[in-house]
């Protein structure tokens, strides 16, 4: 099983939600998060005062998924998160040891 992370731009959310949803996706954990990479921030101007925002607003989009779906997963995300600017974010692909629902005691594979 796989763990992908994806922080993307807020206003991609919709249409990689859409696009996991028709790739049979069943769940995700999506949280608002702030931080910068290469950017680094950008200075912005409030009633004439200009003020530095380093940390930029993404959205954290959290997946876990069998093995053989997490390639087509991060491709669907690629491609739909993708506006070709700096700041479309990252990608992060993590190996899960188990997985447990906690409602059932199901494990792994049968708790997705």
């Amino acid at each position: 099983m796989k763990k992908i992370e994806a922080v993307i731009r807020h206003f991609k959310l919709e249409d990689v939600k859409n696009a996991l949803t028709e790739k049979g996706v069943h769940g995700m954990t999506v949280t608002e998060v702030r931080g910068f990479g290469r950017q680094k921030g950008h200075t912005e101007t409030y009633r004439g005062a200009e003020y530095a925002v380093d940390f930029i607003p993404k959205v954290k989009l959290e997946i876990v998924v069998s093995s053989a779906d997490a390639h087509t997963v991060v491709d669907v995300i690629v491609n739909k998160a993708r506006t070709g600017q700096v700041g479309d974010g990252k990608i992060f692909v993590s190996d899960l040891t188990e997985v447990v629902r906690i409602r059932t005691g199901e494990t792994d594979h049968a708790a997705l």
